[in-house]
């Protein structure tokens, strides 16, 4: 069990973008596009930023393939997977001040 639960194993999704917004047809892409992310456990980190967290790399892998099946047809995405360990290495700031990373989200996940 601690194997399967170790820093290198747990992962963390980021999913950052840059969306055209100019038409009501782009701003409901956007709209549409952040909604479905949020609905599979996705949370704001910056406003074109987010994040989840996941149990495995295999698990990763599923939710980043779900993003690929609902990217917008303008704009700029980009999907990033890297570990527990890495993640808790991150460097935030609100300011000038040192703020802790978000700690690990406790989700229930069906098999």
């Amino acid at each position: 069990m601690f194997e399967r639960l170790n820093a290198y194993r747990i992962m963390w999704v980021l999913v950052h973008f840059d969306l055209p917004t100019e038409t009501k047809k782009e701003r409901k892409a956007y709209t549409e596009f952040r909604k479905k992310i949020m609905q599979d456990g996705f949370q704001m980190f910056q406003f074109s930023m987010y994040i989840r967290h996941c149990s495995s790399k295999e698990n990763a892998e599923v939710h980043m393939k779900r993003v690929k099946k609902i990217l917008p047809a303008k704009g700029h995405i980009g999907i990033l997977c890297i570990t527990d360990k890495q993640f808790g290495m991150m460097e935030i700031y609100h300011g000038k001040e040192n703020v802790k990373a978000p700690g690990t989200i406790q989700q229930l996940e069906m098999f």
